[in-house]
């Protein structure tokens, strides 16, 4: 019997999630790259692997597979990951309240006085009470996208095509350059870079883009931990699990009234620190389906500032700047997955929860390949 054979079009989170169940259903798969390594966000990111986010229901077991999975894969692969959790600090009524609530329509949570947070890097001073989890996990993304793919091809019939840039697609047959690949099935993951395959598909759909600024601080000293990722208020007024608290629109409406700035450039301040030490913070957000290649220096300022109201470091070097692009659904779609053609899947519009859901998302998606 002959093997069955499968390409998959970009090697970054929702890629390698792809091609790893494809893999594993005995699939013979080639994955095509246009880069010498996966660049875009995947590793342009904080690592986390975060269950807390995701609203009760299948988009939280999502997350929790996803969790499991990236524990499997980083043993695999031998490098590092965190099993931290988080902790999320109110220093306002409207803060606190949010917590509460959240807290009790999900009893795996805990609500922690100030004295019970044994974080050092956690501002004490006006702090009214902190929303602590055990479920977050971090990796360093720019770590683990690199060595997942030779997990893939060591442990299964996968090969990867570096500098392969898949130029047309027509069923079965994919052209990339001057060479033609043929398969079973193809799957597009090609992330932000939507507009080159199938771009009539996208142009239809309700998909935009966003442009995030992160920052790393350098290795702490002394091999001094931050313990979990910290996050302020404006992390419940981003992720959606907190929305469905009825004090969330009270919280969104104070920092409209008082920082609108911080509403309008997308912050959600928020820090994770890598087995290395490394301290990576950010990030903002801004829409659409064109961006300038330029950093703004007043909103790293202003992940910064707000970051200082809630988390203090042995070292605040900067040893890094950068921005990212992600596809994002504007329907409110927690991803898109397209047929344009039969035998050819696209599966993309994650958002921001490319490394929390992915490999979630294909154990679903694939359950019965």
């Amino acid at each position: 019997m002959t093997q069955k054979r499968a390409i998959v079009i970009g090697a970054g989170i929702v890629g390698l999630a792809t091609t790893r169940k494809l893999a594993m259903a005995g699939y013979q798969v080639d994955v095509l790259e246009r880069g010498q390594i996966a660049q875009g966000a995947s590793v342009r990111n904080f690592g986390m692997v975060w269950p807390i986010g995701q609203p009760t229901g299948q988009m939280y077991d999502r997350a929790m597979i996803s969790r499991s999975i990236w524990k499997e894969m980083a043993e695999m692969a031998g490098i590092w990951y965190g099993e931290v959790g988080s902790l999320h600090m109110a220093y306002r009524q409207e803060e606190l309240a949010v917590i509460e609530e959240f807290t009790d329509r999900n009893p795996q949570y805990e609500l922690l006085s100030a004295g019970g947070v044994k974080s050092e890097a956690v501002v004490k001073k006006g702090l009214l009470g902190v929303l602590s989890s055990d479920e977050e996990l971090i990796v360093d993304p720019r770590q683990a996208i690199a060595a997942f793919p030779a997990v893939l091809e060591e442990q299964y019939d996968v090969t990867f095509h570096w500098q392969h840039v898949a130029t047309e697609v027509s069923y079965p047959w994919v052209k990339a350059g001057n060479k033609t690949f043929e398969a079973d099935l193809i799957y597009v993951c090609s992330g932000a870079d939507f507009e080159y395959l199938y771009p009539e598909q996208y142009a239809a759909a309700d998909i935009t883009k966003s442009k995030l600024q992160m920052m790393r601080l350098v290795s702490q000293p002394n091999q001094w931990k931050i313990g979990p990722a910290l996050c302020g208020g404006l992390t419940m007024v981003h992720y959606e699990s907190f929305k469905q608290t009825p004090s969330h629109q009270a919280l969104h409406d104070y920092y409209q009234q008082n920082h609108p700035a911080y509403l309008k450039w997308g912050l959600n301040v928020m820090v994770s620190q890598n087995g290395a030490g490394e301290l990576t913070i950010g990030d903002s957000h801004e829409y659409g389906l064109d961006f300038d290649p330029f950093n703004k220096a007043f909103v790293d300022e202003m992940i910064l500032d707000y970051l200082r109201t809630f988390a203090d470091f042995k070292d605040w070097t900067i040893d890094s700047h950068w921005h990212g692009v992600y596809p994002k659904m504007t329907s409110g779609a927690t991803e898109l997955i397209l047929t344009p053609e039969e035998g050819v899947t696209i599966i993309n519009g994650l958002g921001g929860a490319g490394m929390t859901l992915s490999f979630g998302l294909l154990e679903e998606m694939l359950s019965d390949i």
